[in-house]
C-alpha cells in the first residue's frame, strides 16, 4: 500500500485536504501540526521551538521549515497494509523523499494564494509580507518543478470534495513507482 506525499505552496489546501481525508477513514497526517515540522537555524542546525509571530525580517533567510525523517519512517512502519497520506511542504523534502510510493501536488493560481494566506484563520504563515512574498515566489515554479518529477498535479483551487477526490484517484492509479527527489528548494512553510 502507497505511503503518499501531498505538497504544495503554502495555502494550497494541503491541511484541508488532511482533514477531509481524515474524516473519512484515512490515515492523514497533517505534518506541520502532528509534531513531524520544526523550525530549524540553517547556521546551527538548532530546531526554534517557539518562533515570533509574526516573524521579523530576515527570519525566512535564517531559517528553514524542516521535516524530521524519523517521524516519517515511524509513519511508513505505522501505515504497513494501508494507504496513507502525509501532508506537507518542507525545505528539506529531498531527505524523505524516497520513503514514498506517489507525490501528489496541489497547485493554485497567486490571486487565490493571496486571497487564502491574507484571510486564514487556522495560522498566520504568509500575513507577513515577507512570508507572502515566499509564497507566491514559491507558487511560480511549483507545478513545473513536480510535473517534471512525475507528481501527479491536482488543482487546489477546485471545491474540496473534487480535490480530495482526485487525489484518491491519483493513489489508486499509481500505487508506484517513486518520483524522482526534486532540487533542493527553499519552500515556504507551513501549510
Amino acid at each position: 500500500m502507497p505511503l503518499v506525499w501531498v505538497t504544495g505552496t503554502s495555502g494550497a489546501g494541503k491541511s484541508t485536504v488532511s482533514a477531509r481525508l481524515g474524516s473519512l477513514g484515512h490515515l492523514a497526517v497533517d505534518a506541520d501540526w502532528e509534531g513531524y515540522n520544526h523550525w530549524v537555524d540553517r547556521v546551527t542546525g538548532q530546531v526554534v521551538t517557539d518562533p515570533p509571530d509574526p516573524v521579523p525580517p530576515g527570519w525566512l533567510d535564517r531559517f528553514g521549515w524542516r521535516i524530521d525523517r524519523a517521524q516519517v519512517e515511524a509513519l511508513a512502519v505505522r501505515a504497513a497494509g494501508t494507504t496513507a497520506f502525509l501532508c506537507t511542504c518542507v525545505e528539506n523534502e529531498t531527505d524523505v523523499l524516497d520513503l514514498f510510493d506517489l507525490v501528489v501536488c496541489l497547485v493554485i493560481d497567486d490571486e487565490t494564494l493571496r486571497h487564502r494566506l491574507l484571510t486564514r484563520t487556522t495560522n498566520s504563515f504568509g500575513k507577513h509580507p515577507e512570508e507572502l512574498a515566499a509564497s507566491l515566489g514559491h507558487n511560480r515554479h511549483v507545478e513545473s518543478t513536480y510535473r517534471s518529477l512525475g507528481a501527479v498535479i491536482v488543482d487546489g483551487g477546485r471545491p474540496l470534495d473534487e480535490v480530495v477526490d482526485a487525489v484518491l484517484a491519483a493513489t489508486r492509479a499509481r500505487r508506484t513507482p517513486r518520483p524522482s527527489r526534486p532540487p533542493r528548494t527553499r519552500p515556504t512553510p507551513p501549510s
